[in-house]
């Protein structure tokens, strides 16, 4: 690191747990994140902010005005723009040393298993429950550890899944894949803190996986309801006739 990386980041590399070593670590991982709408911006704010070294967004969407009450990475003039340009130009902002790559495309197929591949870890902060299977099936088939979110109306959830590690579940032991798409916020509404909040806990997620610290929610889906401010835990078990996990380990 530089001088001015060393002064950027100081205020985190005086924490015991992270130190030169740990941002070492942020500098150098790389990142997927599916998604730059109301979960992807702060989670990709955050750790830009951070020093995550490399970071690729995927979105095949562009900004529209309703997008601007909780997408806080896209702003007025960026009405129309390509939401992985828009969010790319915000990171480079907030941080001109890191490398953020902007990919406009739904990633399923090939590409998707090849992006998982590429990555360290992947934040999942895609808005329909088909990509989520689709994301979660890459992640198990390549190992590859997977930080999801969700936030509709008044709630929240957050997990991560680190397939082949700790005997740890995945998405598809803790969700059925029924082949209909459920509740989204473009139907049922989201107030606007919620996404902040959820996305940044997945930021910070990713962090401590990077740097190898703390207790990750690996076996645990934390869930909040913002109207009590009330935040609830499940314990989660893998599921032995999981269709993801018995497929992909036969």
């Amino acid at each position: 690191m530089n001088d001015d990386q060393l002064l950027r980041y100081s205020r985190q590399i005086m924490l015991p747990q992270v130190d030169i070593e740990g941002q070492e670590k942020l500098l150098n991982a790389r990142l997927l994140i599916i998604g730059a709408g109301g979960l992807g911006s702060p989670a990709a704010m955050y750790l830009a902010a951070a020093g995550v070294g490399n970071i690729t967004i995927y979105d095949n969407d562009q900004v529209d005005l309703s997008n601007l009450q909780r997408q806080i990475a896209h702003y007025t003039n960026d009405i129309g723009t390509d939401k992985v340009i828009s969010t790319q130009h915000t990171l480079n902002n907030i941080n001109p040393d890191i490398k953020v790559f902007a990919c406009k495309q739904r990633l399923a197929g090939d590409a998707l298993e090849n992006a998982v591949s590429n990555a360290d870890i992947v934040l999942d902060c895609s808005d329909n429950f088909s990509t989520r299977f689709a994301i979660n099936s890459a992640c198990v088939k390549q190992k590859t550890a997977l930080v999801s979110g969700a936030a509709i109306r008044f709630e929240g959830q957050v997990s991560v899944f680190t397939p082949g590690h700790n005997d740890s579940p995945c998405y598809n032991c803790l969700y059925a894949e029924s082949g209909e798409e459920l509740q989204n916020c473009a139907t049922n509404g989201v107030i606007a803190p919620i996404t902040g909040i959820i996305g940044s806990i997945q930021a910070m997620e990713a962090l401590k996986l990077i740097m190898n610290i703390g207790e990750s929610l690996a076996g645990r889906l934390l869930l909040l309801d913002g109207l009590s401010m009330q935040w609830n835990e499940m314990k989660l078990r893998k599921n032995v006739n999981c269709p993801t996990c018995r497929a992909l380990n036969n």
